[in-house]
């Protein structure tokens, strides 16, 4: 078989899976970026969340229980990320074969040979990017579509980037689908199948931009479509043993610029997808 046919295979069979899960509900009421679920237990979060979104209970229940993981572990821990996550129905975003893990600590496989990175991951990788509403954020691997909808709860400015046809087309169809069943929120991610190396230049200066493949150094053109005092979150080193750094963009009082990263995760290695492309190593 040659390569072709067998990318063609794993795409359909991807998208196969993805389109077996059951259907879910639309959301009842129009969204409303003020709006925030209770937190005291997680029975209100449910009734709420019933209520006002129209998702299934089973789901979330399991969504507030790893909520209250995250923040026992200190992967959230402002309020608007907070609500970010717990509004997120990351069981759409999995494939029918997972979709009963949705909810569980790691990754877990979407096809065509990547992931949909795990919950604590995101959570302290997103919290750490500073998002106030307003920011313009550029994500650099879309992916299952998920991180990209948990920002979207953030601000109403999202830029989008995925190098896998198949899945780029495959998860802007979901967006749509998604946005079609009431989650107008979704409609603040602008998508490109592209190389998310170089950006996406027409749309800088980003305030923030998230990358979540590894890749063992910053890229430039990311680099340089941060505005200053922007912050990009990467994970940096060698094939599956990555370091995620915190990059501060900063210019001094003479007009140089100079880049601060810290570790988020005290120099732990969180192993990432790598960073594909025609791009310089």
């Amino acid at each position: 078989m040659d390569r072709r046919r067998f990318l063609m295979g794993m795409a359909q069979a991807a998208g196969a899976a993805l389109a077996a899960r059951p259907a879910l509900a639309n959301v009842p009421t129009p969204y409303d970026s003020s709006a925030s679920p209770p937190r005291q237990s997680r029975e209100a979060f449910v009734e709420w969340m019933v209520r006002n979104r129209g998702e299934n209970p089973r789901f979330l229940a399991q969504r507030y229980d790893r909520f209250e993981q995250l923040v026992a572990h200190h992967d959230v821990w402002d309020e608007a990320d907070m609500r970010a996550f717990l509004l997120t129905p990351r069981e759409e975003f999995v494939t029918a074969e997972n979709l009963d893990r949705a909810y569980e600590w790691h990754h877990l496989n979407i096809g065509f040979g990547v992931t949909i990175t795990g919950p604590h991951t995101v959570a302290r990788m997103t919290n750490t990017l500073e998002i106030r509403r307003g920011d313009k954020v550029l994500e650099i691997g879309t992916g299952s579509g998920y991180q990209s909808a948990y920002l979207s709860n953030l601000t109403p400015n999202v830029w989008s980037i995925e190098i896998i046809p198949a899945l780029a087309g495959r998860t802007r169809a979901l967006y749509d689908a998604l946005i079609a069943r009431g989650y107008s929120e979704y409609r603040a991610i602008r998508t490109r199948n592209a190389d998310g190396y170089y950006g996406w230049a027409e749309a800088q200066p980003f305030d923030k931009i998230i990358v979540t493949c590894g890749i063992d150094h910053i890229p430039p053109p990311l680099l340089q479509q941060l505005t200053s005092d922007g912050i990009m979150v990467i994970p940096i080193g060698p094939p599956g043993a990555q370091h995620v750094l915190k990059a501060v963009k900063r210019r001094s009082p003479d007009g140089e610029m100079s880049v601060v990263r810290s570790d988020i995760y005290g120099g732990a290695i969180i192993p990432f997808v790598p960073f594909t492309g025609s791009h310089p190593s």
